[in-house]
């Protein structure tokens, strides 16, 4: 038996020859792998890098393919004419960083080796990643009514839009599948809901073209979107990823989704990304602020960039343990302490806690984009971020909360403010009365002449009603460390 193998990158080709007929398959099969061989030495660019993609502006966006080793490859595009020249690696591999102009388009880039690729249709603006899980997967296509009221006017040849399919894999991918794609409403009805209103403001607000890479997974816990290595070196990631349960819908392992969803575009130059997942962290929320702020560093080490990363903090659902989505929302906080991110509280944009999938995605993606709007472009004005607990004073039997973000004074809609609770010194928590004094809140009961603690919307189904005067509803917070039980008790 003889075996022939083709050694160009993710092509194999194999003969089996019986023996009498040796010789002549012999010269067959080498002139049907040179054959072969050849046509694959074309030079080849990755799904990313296409007719209809947007490249970020003002930035030096790496442009890469595969080639025959030491094949020149020159790269020319039209908004300069320069040329661009490299060479393959031993491996294939080749790459050259281009400056881009300011935002417009559409232009054109020409790659040429032995053979040459023509890229129409490019527009120079601003790229985003929209990641996570089913939040923000779902699409108009899923039944969202306001896509379906959007989609005549989603027809916005400066919105373009790249879906990953979902795929799993065990190591480093360096290629993904995928097609960009013009802002149509049929377009529209089939991306993510979140990621265009994100989209559509930005594009709107900025004057500017906007790209969106859709990478996301409903189901998936947030371990699938993190290099396995950093869940495996740590002890504390290793035992909540083992408490992770299987479903058939989804995968649960580490990196199985960063692998092959979102290392393939690491390359791809990008102004920021934009997150909705949580939900299938409930049960670990311990482990969260760790594990989450470990995949945001290792995706910006993966992209060489520190670019910004705003999420979204998890809906109130009614979860089947007690107090496992605020517990989730606090790790969410936290992370919100890490450098360069930014979340926006959801929980007035909730019309039903026993459905997981809000139906409000607009807002969730106009929250987003004002967020990048203010943070990342320095729009002035645009009100961003929720108040959020600062200190507590005792003043005699009532507690004084002040708030950040509150500057502007607080505003409670359709009553006195709801969901505060207090806790004496046995540590059982009471609904409280609370009156907005200024930008600050006093909290109370008569049942309690020595309060010590508070609490505020730390529940699975709390939907406050404490806003902002800019309407942004008042985060979640609690000003204890007493360990959440099962007992009626606890909120």
């Amino acid at each position: 038996m003889s075996e022939f193998f083709c050694k160009e990158p993710q092509l194999q080709l194999a003969f089996v020859l019986p023996m009498k007929n040796h010789i002549f398959f012999f010269l067959f099969g080498n002139l049907a792998l040179a054959l072969t061989c050849s046509i694959k030495a074309d030079v080849r660019l990755p799904s990313i890098i296409g007719d209809h993609m947007v490249l970020q502006k003002e930035s030096n966006v790496t442009i890469w393919g595969w080639a025959n080793p030491a094949e020149k490859v020159q790269v020319i595009p039209s908004w300069n004419d320069s040329i661009n020249e490299t060479s393959a690696d031993s491996g294939g591999t080749w790459s050259v960083s281009i400056l881009t102009p300011n935002a417009g388009g559409p232009y054109s880039m020409k790659v040429a080796g032995s053979n040459s690729i023509e890229i129409k249709d490019i527009l120079i603006g601003e790229v985003w990643v929209c990641s996570g899980q089913s939040n923000m997967e779902w699409s108009g296509n899923h039944g969202l009514q306001q896509c379906t009221d959007e989609a005549p006017n989603a027809n916005d040849s400066n919105i373009r839009f790249f879906y990953i399919p979902k795929t799993t894999a065990r190591f480093p991918q360096d290629r993904c599948e995928g097609t960009w794609e013009v802002c149509t409403p049929e377009a529209m009805m089939r991306f993510s809901a979140v990621g265009y209103f994100f989209g559509k403001q930005l594009r709107q607000k900025l004057e500017a073209p906007v790209g969106l890479i859709n990478s996301n997974w409903g189901g998936t816990p947030a371990e699938v979107w993190t290099p396995r290595e950093l869940v495996e070196s740590d002890s504390e990631l290793q035992v909540a990823a083992s408490q992770i349960q299987p479903f058939a819908w989804w995968p649960k392992d580490a990196g199985l989704c960063y692998n092959a969803m979102i290392h393939p575009i690491t390359s791809y130059r990008i102004a920021g990304a934009i997150w909705y997942q949580g939900e299938s962290n409930v049960d670990i929320a311990y482990a969260y602020e760790k594990l989450f702020t470990k995949m945001i560093g290792a995706w910006r080490t993966a992209w060489k960039q520190n670019f910004p990363f705003y999420f979204v903090q998890i809906a109130p659902y009614s979860y089947g343990k007690p107090s496992v989505c605020p517990i989730l929302r606090e790790a969410q906080t936290k992370s919100a302490s890490y450098s360069n991110t930014g979340m926006v509280v959801i929980s007035d944009l909730v019309d039903d806690v026993k459905n997981i999938h809000p139906n409000n995605k607009r807002d969730v993606g106009l929250r987003l984009a004002n967020y990048a709007l203010s943070a990342t472009y320095g729009h002035k004005n645009i009100p961003h971020r929720s108040p959020q607990y600062s200190r507590m004073e005792i003043e005699g039997q009532k507690i004084r909360v002040f708030f950040d973000n509150s500057e502007s004074g607080l505003v409670a809609r359709g009553g006195a403010p709801n969901e505060f609770y207090v806790a004496g010194e046995n540590g059982k928590f009471l609904p409280a009365s609370a009156t907005i004094d200024g930008s600050t809140v006093l909290v109370f009961t008569e049942k309690i002449t020595q309060p010590v603690a508070v609490r505020f919307g730390f529940s699975n189904t709390a939907i406050p009603n404490l806003f902002s005067n800019e309407g942004l509803p008042v985060n979640l917070f609690r000003t204890d460390q007493y360990l959440m039980t099962n007992s009626k008790d606890s909120h």
